[in-house]
């Protein structure tokens, strides 16, 4: 076996898989990824942007976050307003559409932001103890977080951000 060879940890892994979902949202202000995993399996995958059937973001479809792009409203602010559901609340959501536990023990929902404070009542309710984040978010309540017991892991950006350059490495040097 040659001494070169790495493959990303379970982590890192699974984080790439919420950075790949973050490609699908439709939110004009903020990309976001989520993905729910147990025992090293993927359960659901979320991001976020407007509801199924609701015009998309990006197309006029969340007025706040248009207000919010033209600088009328800052980040964080009228959140109630917002149409777009978070990624978070997408990958739970679908676990209770397709019927599966997800916050039975040993759920860990990787996500590219800590948290909100709506998504992260809606992982302590479920169950879910660990969260792998990629970047902080000025809302969330880490206060919150400590009382029930939800452990929090940062990655290092500059981790994911190699795994996903040799993955991108590999089409530019195909022939």
């Amino acid at each position: 076996m040659s001494k070169s060879f790495s493959r990303p940890g379970w982590d890192e892994y699974f984080m790439l898989q919420a950075e790949l979902a973050k490609l699908r949202s439709n939110c004009m202000t903020r990309q976001v990824g989520a993905v729910i995993v147990r025992n090293h399996r993927q359960l659901a995958t979320g991001y976020n942007g407007t509801p199924p059937g609701i015009k998309n973001c990006f197309d006029g479809g969340c007025k706040r976050c248009q207000l919010r792009m033209d600088g009328k409203i800052e980040s964080g602010a009228s959140l109630d307003r917002c149409l777009c559901n978070h990624a978070e609340a997408n990958a739970i959501m679908h676990c209770a559409i397709l019927g599966i536990e997800a916050g039975i023990e040993g759920a860990i929902l990787y996500t590219t932001f800590v948290p909100c404070l709506e998504c992260t009542k809606m992982a302590i309710t479920i169950g879910i103890k660990k969260f792998v984040c990629l970047d902080s978010y000025p809302e969330t309540d880490f206060d919150l977080l400590k009382e029930a017991g939800v452990e929090v892991v940062q990655l290092d950006k500059d981790t994911i951000s190699k795994w996903a350059k040799q993955l991108v490495n590999q089409y530019d040097d195909s022939p």
